[in-house]
């Protein structure tokens, strides 16, 4: 085991500061992440070697964001194909919805296919540019004991040896069928779908033709989904009576086949593979100094793409505040917002993706029937056709507690939503439920008969465009950002209203002082304190996003979420908000 320290290194006493359990793509970024932070980090895996079978197809941006925050974005890049759709068909070949968003508010496309392996092997490769950064992989964890200092790990090999691990903090990332979790007791709360799907991979696309095609076919819905790199993906689902076996013999994998391509005969082949469904939650996702990530926290349909993309979710949340807590710049309570933002966002997207299922794969065939009528009807109102292709149906992380200090408003309950939910608890109903909730949508102001309000931005991810440096470099806003917080104003010093008090608090923290103004203006050198930045705003995107606030201070999170948000002469107050929220002491 690699015994060097950072800088930022604990005492002897720890094998390391943090220990991951798991090598997927959690336990991964967030090791790459608290490289990244300068934190001593040991990944331990009970398999040999990563895992090379294809799982997840598509990654999202916020998912990208993550990756790019941890330094592999470039490298990440050359494998997806960015602004994926994904149509959704009936037995007869009519499209009766179609999700093509366009956006890149967060700097990448909304929705993007990829193949997992290539990807996550990209995260383990990436953990070779630390020195702080270890791997222990054919040890499985047997044990695992808390004490008012750190964790202890029981650990043994596929050869039978034996050996104890000791951190300060633990991240489970061990899968659904978490031993971390089972072993500590927390429930984990769901249900598992009655019926199975098998997966076929192929090389050599037979098809050729993009993005994915959902085939609402009621005598057996499939999945058709184009690849990177000439891969496509056929999901069948695997009717009562079916087994894995059967359906991978030569004839009856021609059969299916059958459906999707002319000459099963001439199909190449990568694997083929069952799986089965599951919607599943942790009743909490910490525990002392042990927090649970990824599938070990929750678990869900693949529909909508978001069991992979809501782990990442996970270790974007939790990577920056294990740094901070053991670097000792923030308070072990801190660590508590985790569950909260994360935990209400991963139940959501649950509910999102059982809701997704039970439309494209009805249990009663005339529900299929009432779905098709609908949705081409649907399909004609040009507000409804763009709530659908932009996915304003998807929902997006907001966290109302936690690390944010909300603004002082009261919002009305989204009543007619409400009542659709309570009273039509089937696949349609439940959708036209989710959609009149989201009161900022066409369809959520028409069913509940208001105009939203701008919904504050507080808790909510800020966007990423691109900026120029005072060097004249253009990039990304986080590249210019880094792992850090920032506190950003626009046109003018973020510093001139903060007191030397909360200035030193700030750099403290690592922050990164950002006034950002016209791209015409970088060629005035403002007289700004020392210490603060100046970005330009290349695309126009950030006065845009400003002129929606009326306030024109944001505090950023190393996440990228926005923490707070206040005037100029606010700024001391918010430090002070945050502060506490941070369990971080305004003074040295």
């Amino acid at each position: 085991m690699d015994t060097n320290t950072s800088p930022k290194a604990a005492t002897a006493d720890f094998d390391a500061d943090i220990v991951i359990v798991g090598a997927g793509p959690v336990g991964l970024t967030i090791a790459n992440t608290l490289g990244v932070a300068g934190v001593k980090t040991l990944v331990i895996e009970k398999l040999e070697e990563i895992i090379d079978y294809p799982r997840a197809i598509g990654i999202d941006d916020e998912a990208l964001r993550t990756i790019q925050t941890a330094g592999l974005a470039d490298e990440v890049a050359a494998h997806i194909t960015p602004d994926h759709w994904m149509r959704f068909f009936t037995a007869d070949g009519q499209c009766f919805a179609s999700i093509e968003p366009r956006t890149d508010e967060f700097g990448w496309s909304r929705r993007n296919a990829f193949i997992q392996p290539q990807v996550d092997n990209i995260l383990y490769q990436g953990l070779k540019r630390f020195a702080h950064v270890d791997t222990l992989f054919d040890h499985g964890v047997t044990g695992i004991t808390q004490d008012a200092d750190g964790v202890t790990l029981q650990l043994e090999s596929g050869k039978g040896q034996t050996r104890t691990v000791r951190a300060r903090y633990v991240a489970a990332c061990d899968g659904g069928n978490s031993i971390i979790r089972r072993t500590l007791g927390v429930a984990y709360e769901g249900r598992t779908k009655a019926n199975q799907w098998i997966v076929v991979d192929v090389r050599n696309d037979p098809l050729g033709t993009p993005h994915i095609d959902m085939c609402c076919d009621p005598e057996r819905p499939y999945v058709s989904a184009a690849l990177p790199h000439g891969i496509r993906r056929f999901e069948f689902m695997v009717m009562p009576g079916e087994t894995e076996e059967e359906l991978s013999k030569p004839e009856n994998m021609a059969k299916l086949m059958r459906k999707v391509v002319p000459d099963p005969d001439k199909v190449d082949y990568i694997r083929k593979r069952v799986y089965t469904h599951n919607a599943r939650l942790a009743a909490t996702f910490r525990v002392n100094r042990v927090l649970l990530a990824g599938d070990a926290a929750h678990i869900m349909p693949v529909w909508q793409g978001q069991g992979y993309n809501s782990g990442m979710r996970d270790a974007c949340n939790l990577a920056w505040k294990l740094a901070m807590v053991v670097q000792g710049k923030c308070g072990e309570a801190m660590l508590d917002s985790y569950g909260q933002e994360r935990r209400d966002h991963a139940r959501s997207m649950i509910h999102l993706s059982e809701v997704a299922g039970d439309i494209f794969a009805p249990e009663n065939p005339l529900v299929g029937q009432v779905r098709d009528k609908l949705m081409l009807a649907l399909n004609a109102v040009p507000p409804v056709k763009q709530y659908f292709a932009e996915m304003r149906f998807k929902p997006m992380p907001r966290y109302e507690r936690g690390i944010v200090v909300p603004p002082e408003r009261s919002e009305s309950r989204p009543l007619m939503g409400g009542l659709l939910r309570r009273s039509g608890d089937t696949p349609m109903g439940r959708l036209l439920g989710l959609m009149a909730e989201k009161k900022e949508s066409f369809i959520g102001r028409v069913l509940n008969g208001l105009e939203a309000p701008q919904p504050s931005p507080v808790g909510r991810m800020f966007i990423q465009p691109r900026v120029t440096t005072e060097a004249g470099e253009t990039l990304l806003l986080d590249d210019a950002i880094g792992l850090n917080f920032a506190v950003l104003a626009w046109g003018t010093d973020p510093t001139f209203n903060m007191s030397a008090r909360s200035i030193a608090f700030w750099q403290r923290m690592g922050v990164k002082f950002i006034c950002v103004k016209p791209q015409v203006q970088m060629a005035y050198r403002d007289a700004l304190r020392p210490g603060v930045i100046t970005l330009g705003d290349a695309q126009g995107r950030i006065k845009d996003w400003f002129s929606q606030q009326s306030q024109s201070v944001v505090f950023l999170r190393p996440d990228r979420f926005v923490a707070a948000i206040c005037a100029p002469q606010g700024v001391d107050a918010t430090t002070a908000a945050l502060a506490r929220l941070l369990a971080a002491p305004l003074e040295a």
